[in-house]
């Protein structure tokens, strides 16, 4: 095995990135739990039927955009406290913005409709359209070919 060589990556991160990557790390396992699930299918069943795809937003918007983050970012907060004794959310959503790039995109979407209106109306308009049957279905137009040809031969 002479002349073989040995490459070694080494990963070199700051404590408050190891700190960041076990917050998200939690809040994956939190938002794939079924409570967390039936939490929010429960209030979205509640108000589906609110919105509407309009460009003009209703006022009564408002109160449910504020209920909904106020009842999924406290479970989500005391779920992470009990996992991290020491963890600060306001301190991990000042962190959001520099670790934009490396958080999963399921994630990353649940805690854009903490902070952005048009993303939580989309999430909603979305189990609208889901509810309502509305919802796309491209399965019917999937077709799968393989790229690669065959060299099995049969021979009968």
């Amino acid at each position: 095995m002479e002349g073989l060589e040995e490459n070694y990556i080494v990963s070199i991160s700051s404590p408050k990135d190891a700190e960041f990557d076990c917050v998200v790390g939690h809040l994956e396992d939190i938002i794939m739990d079924d409570e967390f699930q039936l939490l929010q299918s429960s209030f979205m069943n509640k108000y589906y039927t609110e919105f509407d795809d309009t460009e003009e937003n209703k006022l009564t918007y408002t109160p449910i955009f504020n209920e909904y983050i106020s009842l999924v970012e406290k479970y989500m907060e005391e779920q992470l406290l009990e996992r991290i004794p020491a963890f600060n959310m306001s301190a991990f959503i000042a962190s959001l913005q520099s670790h934009r790039e490396e958080i999963a995109g399921d994630i990353f979407d649940i805690l854009l409709t903490f902070t952005d209106f048009l993303a939580f109306k989309e999430m909603f308009l979305d189990y609208r359209a889901e509810k309502e049957g509305r919802s796309l279905d491209l399965s019917s137009g999937l077709v799968v070919t393989s790229l690669c040809k065959s060299s099995f031969v049969s021979s009968s």
